[in-house]
């Protein structure tokens, strides 16, 4: 005597629809007395089913389950909005809602800020900063050289001197600035 078609669903963790109908294809064999054999009907059930068709067990979506509600979470909590339950627990369907929504609109104001050209390019700003940066540095680098022998004329000093100090006091000056990095958020 085997298993009920309802304690072997159970077994198997689907519907007892799904086992009724396993047995009405000829996909597993029920005993004479209607029962079912939990172990033949396991292996056939596993050959004759396709790998894909299987549904996948609680414990493979657990860590996909648990990320969605650390992020309803987090969405609620910037937002200002309660976040209800014990930190393990889930959230309620209003709360995934609401969550839902608040990224609905941001998406719907993000696409109206780069339909009206009010959002930028990250790539492009970040390219627009090195260059300008860039020229900004080149300047200072070049500067000792052209106010060196002015500044020597005015203070009755020798120009190479005057220049090397000049230098050695900007370069210092540039890795100070060098240790700023943007951040573009």
């Amino acid at each position: 005597m085997g298993l009920s078609i309802r304690a072997y669903a159970r077994h198997r963790g689907v519907s007892h629809v799904a086992v009724l109908r396993a047995a009405t294809a000829g996909r597993i064999t029920l005993e004479p007395d209607g029962t079912v054999d939990a172990a033949k009907a396991d292996a056939a059930w596993q050959r004759t089913t396709e790998p894909g068709r299987d549904k996948p067990r609680p414990q493979k979506l657990k860590a996909v389950a648990d990320a969605a509600v650390g992020s309803v979470r987090e969405t609620l909590k910037e937002q200002g909005l309660p976040v209800s339950g014990p930190e393990g627990g889930g959230v309620t369907f209003v709360q995934a809602r609401t969550a839902h929504e608040i990224a609905k609109a941001h998406l719907a104001r993000l696409r109206l800020q780069r339909m009206k050209g009010e959002s930028v390019d990250r790539a492009r700003a970040m390219a627009l900063v090195f260059r300008l940066a860039r020229e900004e540095r080149d300047g200072w680098i070049n500067w000792p050289v052209r106010v060196a022998a002015l500044m020597a004329a005015e203070l009755g000093v020798e120009t190479h001197p005057m220049q090397k100090v000049l230098e050695a006091y900007v370069r210092s000056h540039l890795a100070d600035l060098a240790e700023v990095q943007p951040e573009f958020r």
